[in-house]
């Protein structure tokens, strides 16, 4: 393969063409384009990454209303990160902005780096974001390449093969670097993500409305659904657990904190188990003479790399005086600002008779 395959246009016309179509018909209002600090943009460049901006908008709203600034992150308990982060999903991405927050602090003067190279070494950021922050925030001439800009690269030029393979990415940098203009950079990169998101969308592409499409080769083969090729197709292995719902006298559910690393790290959850054998037997141990109902229906919460069947389990126990390191009592009435994984969440706002009021948003 060719690096880098021949362009369907000059720079500069498809420059020309594509900001027409974004002064026209690109988003110019988003909350993040408001008061645009290297701050807020780096936070929702993280925050949409693999999400939808109408998703992201009231997360980022209610985020900045609590942390306006990289001070206030820094300074705050992780724990209240991932609350508000509870529901956007790809909970690392939040764990490592606080992290990031940290380090910028103590090694940066509460500054974001301007280097794409410095940039790239916080937690969480790679190229692509690092280029998205120093256009969008500074300005500054930088390249990006998001799922976005992939598709539609894939599509213009009709490149073969799957955008994840290395050969292929290093052909899309290539045509991203050369279209990248050297003015309005903060314009054309939205403008490139506002393409791929509402235009060239990975479904249902408007090829009627596209500025491209008298040169999009794979218009031109009537082929927008092949490209970008689909990633080679494994069958998602089945994980089973139980999860405990052990409430007490008073209807408080008992949560324990997951390991930092590893599935919804950090967060909430209800104890997990294999099977009941070892529920019964954790039962014993620490909460004997509890009662177990008959167990609800399982359901299923698919993760990128797998699904997972979820058995409910309640049970009841009078009184538990010590619950342990990384457990904690849980009121749905009266819920505390922890981050907890989406089905424990809808889990316990569904805990009726215990749960008086439904917990709040995230």
């Amino acid at each position: 393969m060719k690096e880098l395959p021949a362009p369907v246009l000059a720079p500069a016309d498809f420059q020309q063409r594509l900001l027409g179509w974004f002064d026209k018909h690109g988003r110019h209002d988003l909350p993040w384009q408001r008061d645009r600090t290297p701050y807020r943009v780096w936070v929702s460049e993280i925050m949409l990454q693999q999400t939808q901006v109408t998703t992201v908008i009231p997360y980022f709203e209610r985020f900045m209303a609590r942390f306006p600034d990289v001070g206030s992150l820094a300074s705050a308990q992780q724990d209240e990160v991932l609350h508000l982060w509870t529901g956007l999903g790809y909970y690392a991405r939040g764990r490592n902005l606080h992290k990031a927050a940290q380090v910028i602090v103590d090694k940066h003067g509460g500054e974001l780096p301007q280097t794409l190279e410095a940039l790239a070494e916080l937690p969480g950021i790679g190229r692509s974001t690092a280029g998205a922050i120093i256009a969008q925030s500074r300005g500054q001439r930088a390249v990006i390449l998001d799922g976005n800009v992939k598709r539609s690269l894939s599509r213009l030029h009709a490149v073969p093969g799957w955008p994840g393979r290395p050969a292929v990415e290093r052909t899309l940098w290539a045509l991203a670097e050369h279209f990248t203009p050297q003015e309005r950079l903060a314009d054309y990169t939205q403008a490139m993500m506002d393409f791929g998101a509402t235009l060239c969308r990975r479904g249902a592409p408007d090829c009627p409305s596209c500025p491209f499409n008298d040169v999009c080769v794979a218009h031109a083969r009537g082929e927008t659904r092949r490209f970008p090729e689909s990633k080679p197709k494994k069958a998602l292995p089945t994980r089973t657990t139980l999860m405990l719902m052990l409430c007490d006298n008073r209807g408080r559910v008992l949560l324990e904190q997951r390991p930092a690393t590893g599935l919804w790290g950090g967060l909430w959850s209800l104890p997990q188990f294999d099977d009941d054998e070892s529920l019964r037997a954790w039962l014993d141990q620490h909460a004997p003479g509890s009662q177990l109902d008959p167990p609800q229906a399982t359901f299923t919460h698919v993760f990128s790399h797998f699904r997972m069947e979820i058995t409910p389990q309640s049970a009841r126990v009078e009184r538990l005086d010590s619950v342990g390191e990384a457990r904690r009592w849980y009121d749905p009435a009266q819920p505390d600002r922890l981050g907890l994984a989406a089905p424990v969440k809808a889990l316990l706002t569904s805990l009726a008779p215990f749960s008086l009021t439904a917990a709040p948003g995230p």
